[in-house]
């Protein structure tokens, strides 16, 4: 009968079994020398794109350049120092001060003003006021907006000197005249169209303040030093100086398709 011998466990023993048996470390793999093959883009990764604000930076940037412009364009001058305080059309103006009024009755519908400049004369026509001011400007104003302005060449030290007495003119069909010493010059109303330029003879200067009205024409004063009594009268209506055979040109407003300044040769016949 075999007998089974237990065997005790001493601190020696203990140590014995708790050691383990060191494993060898692997092998470390050298690199090898062999170049890798090339992979072509498409087999790399795709790195994910870096995302910047660029739209909402480009549209805070339109936003402020739209605010500069904005603000720039409410600063800004007004051209000719012009200031209208807009109303309806009115029938009435005249110069106040150095302000041009517009009247309906005793009601008073706009203003206008340019600084520092004063207004000489005024000429109500149609629910508008042609003005002539002290530095040789003319402008024409419904109201609503000054419609064009005009300058008066070489006119400005006789019209702070004498005023501007009968320089305005109308001569009917929307065609006014502006008459200085130097010069007779006609402009549209409805556009501020330059017409026609009647210049003083030599020697002799134009009087606005003595011109007259006979008919459709426009008798206006041109004393001269030297030369015959018939030469220092002159008459003009909307076409321009008044004379035997003359042929002026149309002071209507070109419409589309229609030449400004017709032919007038004769056409030619068709071949047969």
């Amino acid at each position: 009968m075999a007998v089974l011998h237990h065997r005790r466990t001493g601190p020696s023993d203990a140590g014995t079994l708790l050691e383990q048996p060191t494993q060898p470390a692997p092998a470390r793999r050298e690199r090898s020398s062999v170049p890798l093959p090339h992979r072509p883009p498409d087999a790399l990764p795709e790195t994910p794109p870096v995302r910047r604000p660029v739209k909402r930076v480009l549209a805070l940037a339109l936003l402020l350049a739209a605010g500069l412009l904005a603000a720039a364009h409410q600063i800004r001058p007004a051209p000719y120092g012009d200031h209208l305080t807009s109303g309806p059309p009115a029938p009435t103006a005249r110069a106040r001060g150095g302000v041009v009024e517009a009247y309906d009755g005793r009601t008073l519908r706009w203003r206008y003003a340019r600084v520092g400049r004063r207004p000489l004369s005024v000429l109500p026509t149609r629910g508008q006021a042609i003005t002539v001011w002290d530095d040789g400007l003319v402008t024409d104003t419904d109201g609503r907006s000054v419609r064009w302005h005009r300058a008066l060449p070489a006119a400005t030290g006789w019209l702070r000197a004498r005023g501007g007495a009968g320089v305005l003119r109308p001569l009917g069909r929307g065609i006014l005249a502006v008459v200085t010493p130097s010069r007779i010059a006609a402009y549209r109303t409805a556009d501020g169209d330059l017409r026609w330029v009647l210049p003083a003879r030599a020697g002799c200067a134009f009087r606005p303040e003595r011109a007259v009205r006979h008919g459709h024409a426009l008798l206006v004063a041109q004393p001269c030093a030297d030369g015959a009594w018939t030469a220092q009268l002159v008459a003009v209506d909307d076409l321009g100086g008044i004379a035997p055979h003359r042929t002026p040109l149309g002071n209507e407003r070109p419409r589309a398709g229609r030449p400004e300044r017709p032919r007038t040769e004769k056409a030619l016949a068709p071949p047969r």
